[in-house]
């Protein structure tokens, strides 16, 4: 589904969810009808009762909708793939911006060590205030947790340097209409 796209659905069970950009948690009755707004990396953004709401893919099903499942070729060295991390990372996306954290620049750093078996990450956010932020770290955890091998992530939120749309990528940019 496109970023663009506005759909209107039915919710098929009480669901929680976060306020954007709050992050204060929500719930949305069943038999609420929604608007889809943004469907990408798997989890949804809706609008309810006038509202931003940011639904976590582990509950597709009460949007009607069927959930990402990622899933990686375990390395035949037994390795954890530096590759497959970043792809995962791609996986995560901004819930109001239609773009995934790597591409809008909030990922400054990750490291892979091997012998603890664990990623480390650095990233920011858009704003330091952002009541996001712990719902994308932890988008970012779980991601990272299903690339083969990892059995720790450790997310490190800064803001220095702080974030500014010239860290996007180019077809971010252009995809936001940013690019100026």
């Amino acid at each position: 589904m496109s970023s663009q796209e506005r759909t209107l659905l039915t919710v098929r069970r009480e669901v929680q969810g976060r306020l954007v950009p709050v992050g204060d948690a929500v719930t949305v009755p069943m038999d609420s009808f929604v608007t889809l707004t943004q469907s990408l990396g798997g989890n949804y953004t809706i609008v309810h009762n006038g509202n931003m709401v940011r639904i976590d893919g582990t509950d597709a099903d009460a949007l009607g909708l069927e959930g990402l499942t990622l899933s990686f070729e375990p390395p035949s060295d037994g390795r954890i793939s530096e590759e497959q991390a970043w792809e995962a990372l791609h996986t995560v996306f901004d819930p109001e911006i239609p773009v995934d954290l790597v591409n809008l620049g909030l990922v400054y750093r990750v490291e892979v060590d091997q012998e603890a078996q664990c990623i480390n990450v650095v990233m920011t956010l858009t704003a330091p205030g952002c009541g996001m932020g712990p719902v994308l770290v932890g988008d970012v955890e779980h991601r990272l947790r299903m690339v083969p091998f990892v059995k720790d992530v450790s997310v490190e939120l800064v803001f220095d340097p702080p974030w500014s749309k010239d860290m996007m990528s180019e077809e971010a940019q252009l995809e936001t209409g940013m690019f100026y």
